[in-house]
């Protein structure tokens, strides 16, 4: 018998006479974690779409053979019944439902036909959670009440709930920080010691170095390459240059000619107490300023406030009992509405793009212009229509949005160049203030060094810019100053000098010593 559990044979995907893959060949051992690495849009989560049956057989070409035989999957039923389960990106979650029957979705702990075990099921799922380090949390509220980091958690637990025996992870580590996603690859390491063979897909290098026995690299459709541990190069700067053709010897673009001006945004004692909770503050008495032409981090863990602070900034978005002041210019704003915070010229690019910041199924021009018409692409009410394909096509040329043209459907776009889209939407409403909340989660290098051109170029124009990310790393790489936010406070504040992950944590260590 084969040492390959899996072997896809010269596949070939078209969508609309366009190769999305083009004779792909991919082959990954009983027992192993194998990554996949390559560019947004090279084809990766189309690869694994064939593979689990959510585009069925008869509509690409090649060979799928599993455990030695060909399998014609025609649906995601056919691939699980074999012991194949994925994980997309995004999150296949009831949000109504609690996080027990989530845990079950489609797996249900039946007593008799028909009749669900709850005992049983509440059971399960807390055995379930345990195994992704949630053993604490309640399996009985609704998964909408917690957050995208704890939600993936979930999606994980829910895949181990089946008898699973290849195990696909589409951006498993995507919403997750440091310590959560070092979690997660530690249980696909034991998963891998129980004999469950893992594929990965991932642009964190630094996990996929950490975590994978083998990677295969994709380009533009094609199999580039396939590296293995110990035998060949394998290192980030080996699967980077496999993945866009070229040495990437500088990740983080120089930000010169910046000149850092007066004071643009400020907050002075800002309050902001749960939305379900009144007797439970989240917020404690933040301050903060940005300066014009500055980039400012918040760095800190998951669950730590800081896309609290940026929601209930953004008009409320988030929170109730919100006292404190905010200032732009140097003049008091209140911004009880996002509205409010649109006519200040402030703006929030938020952590799930998919759900807050787009509108899947229009297309680009409709996306860009969304948040702007009111004010710069309507008359009394009348959309300036000639207006809005202007500005469309400039800021598509102006950040590189990869489309055919501004009229293709948002959805259809890569992770990366959504995420310019996203971007654009709110350049488009001319800020001077922008929070970028995670604003490279889930997008390849190369997309994510374009990314910060723009962050540069947002600088350069004598804006405020405040990044929120879960990556130490790229706080250190793209911001002037960082507070460091711990237990919704701020815990500490660094100069660019003193951005180093050491000194972020020792600030959230003392912090958690100051509060003991």
């Amino acid at each position: 018998m084969s040492d390959y559990i899996l072997e896809m044979n010269h596949i070939t995907k078209e969508f609309s006479g366009v190769k999305a893959l083009d004779d792909v060949n991919l082959k990954v051992k009983k027992g192993e974690i194998h990554a996949l690495c390559g560019e947004n849009g090279a084809g990766k989560s189309t690869l694994m779409n064939v593979l689990s049956g959510v585009y069925p057989y008869g509509t690409y070409s090649g060979e799928v053979r599993y455990k030695g035989e060909e399998n014609k999957f025609h649906n995601l039923k056919d691939s699980e019944a074999k012991g194949i389960v994925i994980i997309h990106q995004e999150l296949a979650l009831s949000p109504l439902l609690s996080v027990a029957e989530n845990v079950f979705l489609g797996n249900e702990q039946l007593k008799m036909k028909g009749v669900i075990d709850w005992t049983k099921t509440r059971k399960h799922a807390q055995e379930m959670l345990a195994k992704v380090g949630l053993e604490d949390e309640d399996v009985n509220v609704p998964v909408s009440s917690l957050g995208v980091g704890k939600q993936q958690l979930i999606e994980i637990a829910k895949a181990m709930a089946k008898k699973v025996e290849l195990l696909i992870l589409d951006e498993p580590t995507a919403s997750l920080n440091d310590e959560e996603s070092k979690k997660l690859l530690d249980i696909m390491l034991e998963l891998k010691n129980h004999g469950i063979t893992c594929i990965i897909i991932s642009h964190k290098l630094n996990e996929i170095e950490y975590v994978s026995d083998a990677v295969t690299i994709i380009r533009d459709g094609k199999t580039i390459e396939t590296l293995y541990k110990g035998v060949d190069e394998y290192n980030e700067d080996r699967i980077i240059k496999g993945m866009v053709g070229r040495e990437l010897t500088n990740r983080y673009p120089i930000r010169e000619g910046v000149t850092i001006g007066d004071t643009i945004f400020e907050v002075k004692n800002w309050n902001v107490y749960h939305p379900d909770d009144a007797n439970r503050q989240m917020l404690k008495n933040i301050n903060l300023k940005v300066r014009a032409g500055e980039v400012v981090g918040l760095a800190g863990l998951m669950g730590a406030g800081r896309t609290e602070l940026a929601m209930s900034l953004f008009g409320h978005s988030y929170g109730q009992k919100i006292s404190g002041q905010t200032f732009i210019h140097g003049k008091e704003v209140h911004m009880k509405t996002v509205k409010d915070a649109i006519d200040n010229k402030l703006a929030y690019v938020s952590e799930d793009r998919k759900g807050n910041g787009l509108v899947l199924i229009g297309d680009i021009k409709e996306n860009m212009v969304l948040a702007a018409r009111p004010k710069y692409f309507s008359n009394h009410g009348v959309i300036k229509g000639n207006d809005e394909i202007l500005a469309a096509v400039e800021y598509k040329e102006k950040i590189n949005v990869k489309s055919n043209s501004i009229e293709q459907v948002v959805g259809s776009l890569s992770g990366g160049n959504q995420q310019k889209v996203v971007l654009a939407k709110w350049m488009l409403t001319q800020p001077d203030v922008l929070i970028l909340d995670e604003p490279t989660r889930g997008i390849d290098v190369g997309a994510k060094y374009e990314i910060y051109c723009i962050i540069n170029d947002l600088a350069k124009a004598g804006k405020a810019v405040i990044v929120i990310s879960s990556e130490m790393p790229e706080i250190i790489g793209t911001c002037d100053r960082a507070y460091v936010i711990n237990d919704g406070e701020i815990a500490g504040e660094l100069n660019k000098e003193e951005i180093t992950q050491e000194k972020i944590m020792q600030s959230i260590m003392a912090h958690n010593r100051k509060e003991a």
